[in-house]
């Protein structure tokens, strides 16, 4: 994979929507249409230029670069206004499956971060025949509100501050007026050392104004600690999250040496990974939105893991 300097573009070449179950989805494309299918997840609070290095590194290596807008972010939106804006963990890995189907996809590598990561666990765990393999940031993220109301040491609590602040009406009043410097906050916390500039955070802030935003964000948080429901139809689901399974599929797991955000050790998520697996840490100062910071990396795990 040739070296790249993170920052090398700041802008995708083709972006396009299409209706995709409850979503008209907006998403990035780059690479040939006949290639293999890379998928690319973003998490929160980023968005597509999570891959904007990255996705020209995957295409003139031959891969169709999908990027897609989650619910609640830039260009996407929902098709009918009565539609839960709900956040819950299963329902953005059904978003990611409506959108290949869209697509006439079989199958992809599935690469995320952040919610993206979480997101590609999902998809590789409850349709691994969609799977070509899974590169995932931090590892094994799946959780359950069960699970999580089991509380942390105090400095792990600490971490998840934002979570909390979250639960409360003041803190959805706050993040409503203070999107842009909350999220500009969380970037500076979970990345210490990377320096990104003004324009590089405000093109992706500018999709945290979509509509549907707070709503999807708030309600993401609130549900994992038990505190907003999921719905119903995705109750099964749910069930065979929370018993914590096993990923099958080929897979590289990814850290920065500097990742600020709360993130479990690698040792601890080893054992999830029951195929092809390898974990890689990226050193020289890399943070949570690792593929943005480290794009090189990324795009090779990608190739690697695909390949192996």
């Amino acid at each position: 994979m040739p070296a790249i300097k993170p920052g090398t573009h700041s802008s995708f070449a083709s972006l396009k929507r299409i209706d995709a179950g409850v979503l008209n989805i907006g998403y990035a494309e780059a690479g040939p249409g006949d290639g293999p299918v890379a998928l690319l997840l973003h998490g929160w609070p980023y968005d597509i230029h999570t891959y904007v290095d990255v996705a020209p590194l995957l295409a003139d290596a031959g891969y169709r670069v999908i990027v897609p807008y989650l619910r609640g972010y830039g260009t996407t939106r929902f098709l009918a206004g009565e539609t839960p804006r709900n956040g819950q963990q299963s329902v953005i890995a059904v978003d990611a499956v409506a959108l290949l189907d869209a697509l006439g996809i079989e199958k992809a590598v599935v690469g995320g971060c952040d919610w993206g990561a979480r997101t590609a666990n999902i998809l590789a765990v409850l349709w691994p025949e969609r799977c070509r393999g899974m590169v995932s940031v931090s590892g094994y993220l799946i959780g359950s509100p069960e699970a999580n109301r089991m509380p942390l040491p105090p400095r792990a609590e600490l971490a998840w501050w934002y979570q909390f602040y979250f639960a409360t009406e003041r803190g959805r009043a706050g993040y409503t007026r203070y999107r842009n410097e909350l999220a500009r906050l969380i970037w500076e916390l979970a990345s210490p050392e990377w320096k990104f500039d003004d324009a590089t955070f405000n093109r992706s802030a500018a999709a945290l104004q979509n509509p549907d935003h707070i709503d999807i964000a708030i309600h993401n948080y609130r549900w994992r600690i038990g505190l907003a429901d999921g719905e119903r139809k995705y109750d099964d689901l749910e069930r065979r999250l929370a018993e914590f399974p096993v990923i099958s599929v080929p897979t590289i797991t990814l850290e920065g040496d500097a990742n600020g955000a709360p993130h479990p050790d690698p040792a601890d998520y080893a054992k999830k990974f029951a195929g092809r697996y390898e974990h890689r840490l990226i050193g020289g100062g890399i943070g949570h939105n690792l593929p943005q910071e480290a794009p090189q990396a990324f795009a090779q795990a990608i190739v690697n893991v695909d390949r192996s």
